[in-house]
Parts: C-alpha cells; sequence; structure tokens
C-alpha cells in the first residue's frame, strides 16, 4: 500500500527511506525466534525493466514471444526512453530516381532552362523570317511567278500559269514585234523599252510587266502606285495624232483611263472606260480648252459592248484637218465627234491613270498590252487592221510602241 502502512516482513513502503528503517531486534523471551531479513537497498532498473517485487512496474512481457503483443508503437516513449532515430533518405544516384514525396509540392520549375529553350525557339524563328524575306526578294526581283495573260487577242480571261517572269523572253511575238524581244530596257527591269527608242516608259511600283502567249502585258492594280509614263510629252496634240491598245478591264464600275497625255490640270486626250447616263461604254474623249473643265471635255462612247472581263482592242483617233474625233472597238466604228482643237496641256504619256481637276485618278483595274501611237490620223481600214496585227500595204510606222513583242 501507498497510504504509510507498514509492509508485512519490515519492507519499507515505497516512498520511504529504508535508511530509516530499523531492523527488528530479536524478542529474547522467544525462542528460535526468526530473524527478519536484512533490508536489501533498491536497485536501479535498467531500461525498459521493471523492480520485482516492486509497486507501480508491472512485469515486462517477452518482446514478441508467443502468446503476447509485440511493443506498441503509438504511444510517445517515457523515462529516458530514446525514439528511434529518424529514416535517412539513402543517396539518389544519377539515373534512378528516388522515392517519391507523395502529398509534397511540385519541384520549382528550371527556369533558366525555359528561358534559354525559349531563346533558342526565337532564333530559330527569326532564321526562318530571315530565309523567307530572302526568298521573297529573290522572287520579286526576278519577277518569278508573273501572273500569265492567255489570250491577248482573243476573248479569253486572263490567268496565272506559272510561266517565267516578264523579263525573260518568251512567248512568240505579233505581227509588228520581233520574237523573243524583252519588254523593259537592258538591265532596267522597271523601265518598258520604246519600240522606236525615243520614248521608254518608268514603271510604277505596284504595276508589273507579264508573259502572255504572243506577247507581253502590264498588269495594273487600281492603285495611286500602279502606272507608266514617260519623261515627257509623247505626242504632239495640237496635230493629228491616233493611240492603239489591247486591254482588259476587270472593274465594273466607275472611269478607268488605258492611255492618256498630261499632269497638269487636266489630260489633254483619254482612251478608257466610263459610266455615262447610266451607260457602261469605251469612250475616247479629249479636252478642247484651259483649265479642265467638263463642259468642254468632247467624248465618243461605245453603244452595246460589254466592257468588263473581256479583251477589246482600242483606238482613238484625232483628225486636226477635220476636227474631229473617232473611236474604234475591236476595229469597228464606234463613232466620231466634232471638235474645235485639242488642248495641248502640260505633261507626258500615261498608262493606267488620267489627270482630272489637278488630280490623279480614273486607275485601270487590269491589263494593257500592244500600246502604240501614231503622229498620223488612221482611216478605219486602218483602224480595223489593227486588229489583225496591222500589216499590210497601207500599214502605218507608229512613233511610239510598248508591249508589242
Amino acid at each position: 500500500m501507498t497510504d504509510g502502512t507498514e509492509h508485512p516482513g519490515g519492507a519499507a513502503a515505497p516512498g520511504q527511506d529504508p535508511r530509516n528503517t530499523q531492523p527488528t531486534m530479536p524478542d529474547p523471551r522467544v525462542s528460535a525466534q526468526v530473524q527478519p531479513p536484512e533490508a536489501v537497498p533498491p536497485q536501479d532498473p535498467g531500461p525498459g525493466a521493471a523492480a520485482p517485487g516492486s509497486y507501480g512496474y508491472p512485469p515486462q512481457a517477452p518482446v514478441s514471444g508467443y502468446g503476447y503483443p509485440g511493443p506498441q508503437g503509438q504511444f510517445p516513449q517515457q523515462g529516458g526512453f530514446q525514439a528511434p532515430p529518424q529514416f535517412q533518405q539513402p543517396p539518389q544516384s544519377q539515373f534512378s530516381p528516388g522515392p517519391q514525396q507523395f502529398g509534397n509540392p511540385a519541384a520549382e520549375p528550371d527556369w533558366e532552362a525555359l528561358a534559354d529553350q525559349g531563346a533558342a525557339q526565337a532564333r530559330r524563328r527569326r532564321r526562318l523570317w530571315t530565309l523567307g524575306i530572302v526568298a521573297l526578294a529573290c522572287v520579286l526581283g526576278v519577277g518569278v511567278g508573273a501572273v500569265v495573260i492567255k489570250g491577248v487577242n482573243g476573248n479569253e480571261k486572263p490567268s496565272a500559269t506559272g510561266s517565267p517572269s516578264a523579263s525573260a523572253s518568251g512567248g512568240s511575238a505579233s505581227a509588228s514585234g520581233a520574237p523573243g524581244s524583252s519588254p523593259t530596257v537592258p538591265g532596267q527591269p522597271n523601265l518598258l523599252a520604246d519600240g522606236s527608242g525615243q520614248a521608254n516608259l518608268a514603271v510604277g511600283p505596284d504595276a508589273q510587266v507579264s508573259s502572255v502567249q504572243n506577247g507581253f502585258v502590264l498588269r495594273l492594280r487600281s492603285n495611286g502606285n500602279s502606272f507608266a509614263q514617260s519623261a515627257n510629252p509623247v505626242i504632239d496634240v495640237a496635230k493629228s495624232f491616233s493611240v492603239s491598245a489591247w486591254v482588259y478591264n476587270e472593274a465594273a464600275e466607275g472611269p478607268r483611263s488605258a492611255i492618256s497625255q498630261g499632269d497638269g490640270i487636266s489630260y489633254s486626250f483619254d482612251l478608257g472606260r466610263d459610266d455615262v447616263n447610266g451607260r457602261k461604254s469605251w469612250v475616247f474623249r479629249v479636252q478642247t480648252a484651259d483649265g479642265g473643265a467638263d463642259a468642254t471635255a468632247v467624248q465618243v462612247l461605245s453603244d452595246n459592248i460589254n466592257t468588263v472581263g473581256a479583251w477589246v482592242l482600242l483606238t482613238g483617233v484625232y483628225d486636226a484637218d477635220q476636227h474631229s474625233i473617232a473611236l474604234y472597238v475591236n476595229g469597228a466604228p464606234a463613232g466620231t465627234a466634232a471638235v474645235p482643237a485639242v488642248w495641248a496641256g502640260p505633261g507626258p504619256l500615261q498608262l493606267g491613270r488620267n489627270r482630272h481637276h489637278g488630280i490623279w485618278g480614273s486607275y485601270w483595274a487590269g491589263v494593257i498590252g500592244h500600246i502604240k501611237v501614231w503622229d498620223k490620223p488612221l482611216s478605219p481600214a486602218q483602224a480595223a487592221a489593227l486588229k489583225d496585227g496591222g500589216g499590210g500595204a497601207g500599214a502605218v510606222k507608229p512613233i511610239g510602241s510598248w508591249l508589242v513583242g
């Protein structure tokens, strides 16, 4: 008991100092009295061992013995017991991954490696862009993949066929052009060569020379950079003259100028198509007075002739002696008109645009080819002969020609 009562046999109660316990003296009156055993100092039990015969210490069960449960690990150790050392993670080899830590956050990305990878991809994209730009520059420089127009003298629609560039010789020449002749000045692909060698035409940045089956054409895209012009006036409009060209118009609406002359306040003459009083017509018009007023312009219109998506031979004639102008469509007369004279405005010959009220306009959408000008008025027979090449005994030599070979 732990309440202070003496224990039988004289043993010190737990918690009492055994040194204060006196041994029991033998009673002389009692013979053969059994001597009580000498008190034994308590022994310090070892870790995990119970003191035999003492109170408060349950007997120690054999570890994992038969019929006895093994040590229980769910409670913390006390009284000097040392917890087992924590499991140390073995070092991981270079190639064998170690055990995964479940429940822990993912490892931090290698930002430096990702940055290097992104920079390498960016350099690769820049190299591809550079190669693409160089290839495009080569294509534009030599005119690879130029649009090829079939049937200049027919009614077929222009179509791309991936033929060689306009600067390369190719295609059969027309009756008035030398076979294999170049449409541009040698070494100057942006300068249309004049057959007479007198008035080459500078090509705008958005105009393109293309080869066709029987010659060459100028592709125009209906904008301010799509044109061609001479350095000086080619035609003396104070005298008789004629102009002619094969044209293919792709615009269904609005005025479109194939050939004109002048860069001042107004054109001196203009050959193309227009919408006049609800009529879609081919037109040849001249300015008769200074100032470029609409009221002083005189024009001749075609009637019931398609102006879109078809090859057409247009010819305009001014006869200074007869004070008249005439329009021919595909060699056939379309009409005539009386004029007092043609105003001689300043400025060069133009392809694909005209000057009106001091501004550029009437931009051509389509192609133009086989362009010729004369310093004489063509007769109806001569105008009709142009449709078949313009040869024969009555042929008149032009003072200028472009894209005829």
